[in-house]
């Protein structure tokens, strides 16, 4: 891998050039309102060696600021008699394809702020703003699936019911910076169609590429069901989970930040929560893995997006009778990898967008060093400016905290076993329970690893990487890597709950229930089929 160097201003490319973003707005209650206070400067992670370029600002918000959000969301709410929570679900799919509509013709603004902010490459920003589409689309058509299912009455022991999913009240969403745009959508989307009201924070790195859609979600929902907050999570946040009208929390981010909040809320009981929390996924390899295709995954399970993925093998156990030629093979792959700009054709490698990430991961490594490992790849863990090098360490041993923690960037910690109840072992220790990837050619062996570690993570990746799609398949965690299942059709019940009209089967009420129908007049009781 050559030397890294930054551009300088003339360097980058006239299509990718960015002028500066410095907002001076948000939304609340249906309005775009002016912001006048303090403000958050953003440095993009890709620094100009002639000076950090400011990629923009965004307001830096109080706690009266983010009340005053929860506020306006709790008008819409009204008790679950607002316009929005009471709307006939073919006018909630109208807004939201509405939504979809705006944003298509903003693609190209966010995906560049998406570049610019977090350094994602520009063909993964653009496939991640599409697939952010794809998802909506897909969300919509889960929703008339699931309002088709509900459309019919049910006759049991003398009662006649409909059983309905119905909103839960004020969502707060809250989504991460290496994912900001799709993964914050996929609890935004699923709660909005289902009815609730939402107050949105987005994350820092991550809060300017959804300045372009403000508009859009001004313009196609109503007044005080979509309202942005921004500033210091320690700062907005807390008050808003304290005021006790926060019915469900859609947050992705560490275990230990989701604890926190939940304790805020002064009634836990009716908080319902929606949870991506964190994940050190590992890798099996056993002794008989196919070396060409365990490397190839492994090399894009580590550090697909420099390694910024929950999703991402966070450490490789390895069977010792293979570990050096598998260390060294990886070693080669990694340095193989092309490192740049995330504008560069071919880019693998770009620069980190968390403050003072070099440094930490340097100290993941160095403590790893200390214990007896060593950097397998020449040139593996230097650091420039906001740009690290990827290392691929060996042996790590189980006292370092890269073997115990999640290091959610470019470092490859990689274990040898004589016994695979070694690495069994450590997922069974683990505080984590997301996924797992196993590399075999055996399928009794195999199906013995299947059988024991399902029950440890809630994803097993047979010959392949980790990873989250498609979209369709439930994701989520055991232990402390999630709370509730996202995928398309599972969000929808994550931010809703059954709720059914009985009656007894006798003439009157079958009169009175006809009449609603037929004359149209619930929103909730219906027998309309959507297609």
């Amino acid at each position: 891998m050559p030397k890294f160097r930054f551009p300088t201003s003339s360097e980058v490319p006239s299509d990718f050039r960015m002028d500066p973003l410095h907002q001076r707005d948000y939304l609340l209650d249906g309005q775009i309102l002016p912001w006048k206070g303090d403000v958050q400067e953003v440095l993009s992670p890709v620094c100009l060696p002639e000076d950090p370029f400011v990629l923009g600002s965004f307001p830096s918000m109080a706690p009266e600021h983010s009340l005053a959000a929860v506020e306006a969301a709790d008008r819409a709410w009204n008790f679950g008699a607002g316009a929005w929570p009471t709307m006939r679900v073919a006018d909630r799919i109208r807004c939201v394809e509405d939504l979809a509509q705006a944003m298509a013709a903003r693609r190209q603004e966010v995906a560049r702020l998406l570049m610019w902010e977090i350094g994602k490459t520009w063909p993964d920003s653009l496939k991640e703003f599409d697939r952010t589409l794809e998802y909506i689309r897909c969300t919509i058509d889960a929703v008339k699936e699931l309002d088709r299912t509900s459309s019919r009455f049910l006759h049991q022991e003398g009662i006649l019911a409909q059983v309905r999913r119905a909103p839960l009240g004020v969502t707060l969403c809250m989504g991460p910076f290496n994912y900001p745009l799709n993964e914050t959508y996929t609890t935004l989307i699923p709660a909005l169609i289902m009815g609730n009201p939402v107050v949105f924070k987005p994350s820092r790195p991550g809060s300017l590429l959804h300045r372009p859609l403000l508009e859009a979600f001004r313009d196609c929902f109503p007044a005080g069901v979509v309202n942005t907050v921004y500033g210091s999570g320690s700062k907005v946040v807390g008050p808003m989970m304290e005021s006790g009208r926060i019915s469900c929390l859609a947050f992705i981010g560490s275990s230990g930040a989701a604890d926190r909040l939940k304790k805020l809320h002064p009634a836990p009981h009716r908080l319902r929560s929606c949870l991506g929390l964190g994940a050190k996924n590992p890798a099996i390899i056993l002794a008989d893995a196919d070396l060409d295709l365990t490397v190839r995954e492994c090399v894009l399970g580590s550090l697909s997006f420099n390694g910024q993925r929950c999703t991402a093998l966070k450490i490789l156990f390895v069977h010792r009778s293979i570990a050096a030629e598998f260390v060294e093979r990886m070693a080669e792959a990694v340095n193989g990898l092309k490192a740049g700009m995330p504008w560069d054709e071919g880019v693998s490698i770009t620069p980190l967008p968390e403050t003072g990430k070099p440094q930490d991961l340097r100290a993941y490594v160095d403590e790893a060093i200390a214990a007896g490992a060593s950097i397998a790849n020449p040139g593996g863990g230097e650091i420039e400016g906001t740009f690290f090098r990827p290392a691929v360490v060996y042996p790590v041993a189980p006292s370092t905290r890269l073997y115990q923690e999640e290091q959610f960037g470019p470092v490859v910690p990689i274990v040898p076993f004589d016994d695979v109840a070694e690495p069994i072992r450590y997922l069974e220790e683990s505080a984590f329970g997301q996924q797992a990837s196993l590399f075999g050619r055996d399928p009794q062996v195999l199906a013995g690893l299947i059988d024991r570690l399902v029950n440890q993570v809630c994803r097993l990746n047979v010959n392949s990487q980790c990873q989250r799609g498609p979209d369709t398949f439930p994701f989520t965690g055991r232990k402390d890597s999630a709370e509730g299942t996202l995928s398309v059709s599972d969000a929808l019940r994550v931010f809703s709950i059954r709720t059914l009209v009985a009656a007894r089967d006798v003439t009157a009420n079958k009169q009175i229930l006809t009449d609603i129908l037929r004359e149209r007049r619930s929103s909730f009781l219906s027998t309309d089929f959507l297609f």
